[in-house]
């Protein structure tokens, strides 16, 4: 939902409300938010629909994430971007979630960015408190690095749930820098951002591959690119990022692909440019 207020069109709460209902009706029931996203206007704007929709209420599923304060909502002389984890601010931000999502609970709350000055017993006990309060199912982190959320997990009672990183044809370096093992071995479950790349999957070598490939197995060039992803073990989710209502479409009809090891490989090969040694 990170563009969501980009989409003049959904200026109109109807329109958006029929947009989001046809896409439950898919079958596709999470929604990834953060308070961040168009200034808390895409939470505001998702919890709009779903007041005009409250049949929807039940059959969403909403990841939202928070922790950066944005310049001009930073109240020092500095006007400065800046993380916050505070047990305070994580207990507004969780709270100004579900007041502008609408919904009586968060499913997944996660740390939007790793914190330098975060004091992860105050951090702890603010997502642990709001677990216990039944405002959040689970948390998790983004962007974390092991040591990172290892030491959140230390100071936690209640287990981290997930990880959503960066991770796609295009960037595939944790998959060979123990990063994403990691990820697997603590037990979270991945959640892959920005899986075609911001669409640099589709240029250059690697896109004349994916078309190539594609041609022949029958589906598209960001299907193949999703199949790639989920045939890794733990099965990483995508977040998508488009809204458009046809890619959405075409994403559904090859989200059955399963790709073989040659074909995963040799994907892997075009998208860095050399040989698997």
């Amino acid at each position: 939902m990170m563009r969501l207020n980009e989409r003049p069109e959904f200026d109109d709460v109807e329109k958006f409300a029929d947009w989001l209902e046809a896409r439950v009706d898919q079958g596709l029931h999470w929604f990834d938010h953060a308070d961040s996203y168009g200034n808390h206007l895409g939470e505001q704007r998702f919890g709009e629909a779903l007041a005009r929709r409250p049949s929807l209420k039940s059959r969403v599923r909403v990841v939202t994430k928070g922790n950066i304060v944005l310049p001009h909502r930073d109240t020092s002389p500095f006007g400065v971007k800046h993380y916050d984890t505070s047990e305070r601010h994580l207990t507004q931000v969780i709270d100004g979630s579900l007041s502008r999502l609408g919904v009586d609970r968060l499913d997944h709350f996660l740390l939007h960015r790793p914190d330098p000055l975060m004091d992860t017993e105050a951090a702890a006990r603010a997502l642990d408190d709001a677990i216990a309060a039944g405002k959040v199912g689970a948390v998790g982190v983004s962007n974390f690095l092991p040591e990172q959320w290892r030491r959140l997990q230390a100071a936690m009672h209640h287990r981290l749930g997930v990880h959503q990183l960066e991770l796609s044809l295009a960037h595939p370096d944790a998959l060979f820098d123990g990063f994403y093992d990691a990820v697997l071995a603590d037990g979270l479950a991945p959640m892959a951002w920005s899986p075609l790349g911001g669409g640099s999957v589709f240029e250059d070598v690697l896109g004349t591959a994916l078309s190539r490939l594609a041609e022949q197995l029958n589906s598209t060039t960001a299907g193949l690119a999703l199949a790639w992803l989920r045939r890794l073990p733990g099965k990483p989710i995508p977040v998508t990022g488009t809204l458009n209502e046809r890619r959405i479409d075409n994403l559904l009809l090859s989200s059955n692909l399963e790709l073989d090891r040659p074909t995963w490989f040799a994907l892997l090969e075009e998208a860095r440019s050399h040989r698997v040694p």
